[in-house]
């Protein structure tokens, strides 16, 4: 029977500490062999990740024991950690990066040895780290992207593509890995070896272009010792973004665009000879859908050639799909299932074309798609419901209309118990939620955090707001420039929609993000009237200090493009920065920070606290040892949560006696 009870007072199963066992998602997914090999999070083991391979007769096993942590730090967002090589004796050979000392090891899973490393330990600055191997037995090297810092700053890092030898004789001699690439590009991608193994391709950018502002394709021939001679740029621009290149049997070259507007798919012929290519061509009729994403992460995958010559894509406009195109006529038929999110990692075997993939009503799994048959099947880290599924929240796909009349896209999850519903004429608390990136998105899938909140009678909107991926260039190039400004209207104009069409209250809205969605929180907490309070996670709230050495080498320019540059305008660093503007905030607010996050340093929030000091703003300020940026340890995500609830609960007049009260100072 359904009883009426107030908005955020319901009770729910979904507790914090259930949903930090289910945070992560698996991720990197691989063939070796007959085999499918994946990683994926051990949140109850201080965040590690663990390796896990599918045999072919269906038996899931670990490949790495613990305390072995499969994880890169590469441009610290890290990607590809491992790759597998089957052997004839032996059993396969699987090289990866450790996260705790960023070295190489290399390791034979059925055999009788603990792994082995094949890279040295520099103790300068960040030291030596790697990602996106490839394993080349037949040269006996595994080639992949090396970082490399030369000083103790963050910037002073140098990044080519090296070759490091599998009998381990690199693990103590810097000297005996091979260079491949020169380092006058700032960022380059792994290698990818044609067919045939006379030519390579990878992409390289510079600053202060992003991955997703511009980027060039470059190409070279290998020697028979596996030298890369004649390097040249084939396409690209520093304001065209190419975020993947694969070689076909053909010795085409493909790659994902978006110099028509949105990332496409496309094939280019280059001459191993002359230099000379055939104009590019695009391999699908234009659609408005993308074929590509932020390259966050080196090694990211959104298609795949098949043997038969199909080439398996991930694709869509907001939410994503998996895709078989022929490439000869141009029809794409999408796989059949439920999911509506595809992760940015795919792999082929035979007919067969294996990715992660969620739902609204599941969490990531793996997947097998037989394009022979068109059956689909999950193969690895099955859904399973932790709780009645009549818990989980019913997401509304929603355009609102921002300033000017521009589009906002979200995700709204209203309220849901299958026990409770609120009284007659009240309206339910909301909380905005402000995704990172800038440049990223909000998938549509189940969340147990959203559930967190939607199943005590607590709304949430997620906001796809203007600089967001997946609706092509110049919907995320709204931002340019316009950092702390589109994002905080569009956030607002959500907020207020909702309140305005009667699914809000008014009173009772709230905001939260992490990252640059922190930045995003705290720019609406001081700049705007909209909320009652605040939930702020390892942000950036000074745009000075983050502009003059306080991040990473890789985004350490960044601003140039959402703010502008620092050295013709800032004035505009310091007007829009939330640390320069605490005499506007008025409202209750929570801050969570990584001690060991050199992305979003604790410097932010402690000048943040400073400003406002003596100034008699309810706030807490939660810090955790060993965390970097974003949360991974199970303790973490779950107090987090629960102060998160806490602070909700004060602002918006609510009773909850089954999360520790949160103490707001002043």
């Amino acid at each position: 029977m359904v009883s009426t009870e107030a908005y955020g007072t319901w009770p729910s199963p979904i507790d914090a500490a259930l949903t930090a066992s289910q945070d992560g998602k698996p991720e990197f997914v691989g063939t070796v062999g007959d085999e499918v090999w994946w990683t994926e999070p051990r949140p109850a083991e201080g965040g590690r990740r663990a390796l896990v391979r599918r045999r072919a007769d269906g038996v899931t096993g670990s490949v790495l024991p613990a305390p072995w942590n499969p994880r890169s730090r590469v441009i610290e967002y890290g990607g590809m950690p491992w790759a597998g090589a089957p052997r004839e004796e032996g059993g396969p050979l699987v090289v990866f990066v450790h996260h705790p000392d960023q070295r190489l090891y290399a390791y034979a899973p059925d055999g009788p040895d603990e792994p082995w490393p094949l890279t040295p330990v520099s103790e300068i600055g960040g030291g030596l780290r790697w990602v996106d191997p490839q394993v080349q037995l037949g040269h006996g090297e595994v080639w992949c992207v090396l970082e490399e810092f030369t000083g103790e700053s963050p910037t002073d890092v140098r990044r080519v593509i090296a070759a490091v030898p599998l009998d381990g004789s690199a693990a103590g001699d810097r000297g005996a890995v091979r260079e491949l690439t020169d380092d006058r590009n700032r960022f380059v991608t792994g290698p990818r070896l044609s067919h045939d193994g006379r030519r390579v391709a990878w992409i390289a950018w510079d600053h202060p272009q992003m991955p997703w502002d511009g980027t060039v394709v470059k190409t070279a021939e290998v020697t028979a010792d596996g030298t890369f001679t004649g390097v040249r740029p084939l396409v690209g621009d520093i304001d065209e973004s190419v975020v993947q290149v694969e070689w076909d049997r053909d010795g085409s070259l493909l790659f994902v665009s978006d110099v028509g507007g949105w990332w496409e798919l496309q094939r280019i012929r280059p001459d191993a000879v002359t230099g000379a290519v055939v104009p590019t061509s695009r391999l699908c009729a234009v659609r408005n859908e993308e074929f590509g994403g932020p390259l966050w992460r080196i090694g990211l995958r959104w298609f795949q050639l098949l043997d038969n010559g199909l080439i398996a894509v991930v694709h869509g406009r907001g939410t994503t799909a998996l895709g078989v195109l022929d490439p000869e006529t141009g029809e794409l038929v999408d796989a059949v299932g439920p999911w509506t999110a595809w992760s940015e990692t795919l792999a082929v075997q035979d007919t067969r074309v294996i990715g992660i993939a969620a739902s609204p009503h599941t969490s990531y799994e793996v997947v097998e798609l037989d394009t022979a048959t068109g059956h689909t099947r999950t193969i690895g880290a099955p859904h399973e419901d932790a709780v009645d599924p009549a818990y989980y929240p019913e997401p509304l796909v929603r355009t609102f209309t921002g300033p000017g009349g521009r589009e906002i896209h979200a995700h709204v999850y209203p309220p849901r118990h299958p026990d409770r519903t609120g009284p007659e004429g009240e309206l339910p608390p909301y909380v905005i939620w402000a995704h990172g990136g800038p440049t990223g998105r909000t998938p549509l899938v189940l969340d147990l955090e959203i559930a967190y909140f939607t199943s005590r009678g607590i709304g949430v909107a997620e906001v796809d707001y203007g600089g967001s991926t997946g609706y092509g260039r110049a919907y995320r190039e709204r931002l340019r420039e316009q950092w702390g400004v589109v994002d905080v209207e569009d956030c607002a104009a959500v907020a207020l929609g909702l309140a305005e069409e009667g699914s809000a209250d008014r009173g009772r809205l709230a905001i939260r993000g992490g990252s640059a969605g922190g930045w995003t929180t705290a720019a609406s907490l001081t700049q705007t009237d909209v909320y009652a309070c605040g939930a702020i996670s390892y942000p950036i709230l000074d745009l000075e200090g983050w502009a003059t050495g306080e991040t990473h080498d890789f985004e350490s320019q960044y601003l140039e493009s959402l703010v502008g540059p620092y050295a013709e305008v800032p004035e505009r660093y310091r007007e829009r920065s939330p640390v320069n503007r605490t005499d506007r905030l008025t409202t209750p607010f929570l801050l969570l920070q990584g001690l060991d996050d050199p992305i979003c340093p604790p410097v932010q929030c402690e000048r943040f606290l400073t400003a406002i000091e003596g100034r008699g703003i309810p706030h807490a300020y939660i810090s955790f040892e060993g965390e970097g940026h974003g949360f991974r340890r199970a303790d973490t995500v779950k107090r987090a949560l629960e102060a998160e609830l806490s602070l909700y609960a004060q602002a918006f007049g609510i009773e909850r006696s089954d999360v520790p009260r949160l103490e707001l100072r002043k």
